[in-house]
């Protein structure tokens, strides 16, 4: 009596070259997908410049409030109004010449 048999070499390769794929899937998921390595590397940087964005947009904010308090009612810089005056305004004073 003889019984015929698959081969087991053709199981086993066939497991083998679906766990390779899988595998091969996964680290390729894992480095370049949505949420891999080279993205979080993009996040990573762009979070970086936006820091330095709002650091410098703070830094600017600051500037217009103490510009906006030193013209303010309770406390006037005159040398400040002075200059507003000039540039806004195109004002100037009597004892001065414009050379251009």
């Amino acid at each position: 009596m003889t019984t015929s048999r698959k081969s087991p070499g053709l199981t086993s390769l066939l497991i083998c070259t679906v766990l390779f794929c899988m595998g091969a899937y996964f680290t390729f998921a894992a480095v370049q997908g949505d949420y891999g390595i080279f993205r979080r590397v993009q996040v990573e940087a762009e979070i970086d410049t936006l820091r330095a964005e709002l650091d410098a947009l703070e830094v600017e904010v600051a500037e217009m409030r103490n510009k906006t308090r030193r013209l303010s009612d309770t406390y006037l810089d005159l040398d400040l109004l002075d200059m507003q005056a000039r540039e806004v305004l195109g004002m100037m004073r009597a004892d001065e010449i414009i050379i251009r």
